[in-house]
């Protein structure tokens, strides 16, 4: 046990990727993520960068996380939501997916670049702060192993880490995983990625005592058409979740799934 006062292993491990931080950038000053402009604060964004950013803010659809054009009362639904239900509770993005945000996005899945996560983090801290607070766990959506072996990094997984060590939530990468490949999402219909997502993720025997009754939050990078993460969200549950919310950073606003106006 811990005495009283003694740091813990959180706040040491915080320490330290502060301390390394601080030597990163005495020796190579932090630039924006996007343009390359010399700043003050790492993994951060130009005010000009910052403000092309699609922010997604209140007041929202409960279960899709798509922005009203006027407050319509806490707990409000869209009528795409009331029509066609998702499988999972809630969802929150940060942004809307644009070219902007996707420069974002790519430079953490494809280029490895750690700062772009951290970012992307924080902004899905703040734009999922009550879904954050009472999750009783937060788990990625996962990789297939060969994809993971490939590409050699999980973008979801890392956000997840990030989260959990902000909101102080358990985190768990191996309840939830992809039992077989599928092709790329990148190009399909919508008809056509819940097909290829369809009965393709499995809750790991010794892992259901983890989320059984309790409040699971997925993490994903980007909400497109949410075949995914309704396929996640329907194996939570079928698992014995109570609930599972949704947080990305990046949610495509399509014509399709708008809710303004």
């Amino acid at each position: 046990m811990e005495e009283a006062g003694a740091p813990s292993k959180f706040h040491i491990k915080v320490a330290v990727q502060q301390g390394w931080r601080a030597l990163v950038d005495f020796i190579v000053p932090p630039k924006c993520l996007l343009c390359r402009e010399a700043l003050i604060d790492p993994a951060s964004l130009c005010l000009a960068c910052w403000n092309t950013l699609k922010h997604i803010d209140a007041p929202v659809c409960n279960m899709l996380g798509t922005p009203f054009a006027y407050d319509q009362g806490r707990g409000a639904v869209s009528a795409a939501a009331v029509a066609d239900p998702p499988t999972w509770d809630r969802a929150r993005a940060a942004v809307a997916y644009d070219e902007v945000s996707r420069g974002l996005v790519q430079a953490l899945k494809y280029r490895d670049t750690m700062e772009a996560g951290l970012l992307m983090a924080r902004m899905m801290g703040r734009a999922g702060r009550e879904l954050l607070e009472q999750a009783d766990v937060i788990i990625p959506v996962p990789l297939h192993r060969w994809r993971l072996w490939s590409r050699r990094f999980n973008q979801a997984a890392f956000l997840s880490h990030q989260l959990a060590l902000r909101a102080s939530k358990p985190l768990k990468t191996d309840v939830l995983v992809r039992t077989k490949a599928s092709r790329s999402q990148v190009g399909l219909k919508p008809e056509e990625r819940r097909k290829n997502v369809a009965k393709i993720f499995a809750v790991v025997p010794n892992g259901i005592s983890h989320i059984a009754g309790r409040k699971v939050l997925l993490i994903d990078d980007v909400l497109t058409t949410g075949a995914t993460a309704a396929s996640c969200a329907a194996t939570l549950k079928t698992a014995g979740a109570a609930q599972v919310d949704v947080l990305a950073f990046a949610l495509v606003i399509s014509p399709a799934r708008s809710h303004i106006g």
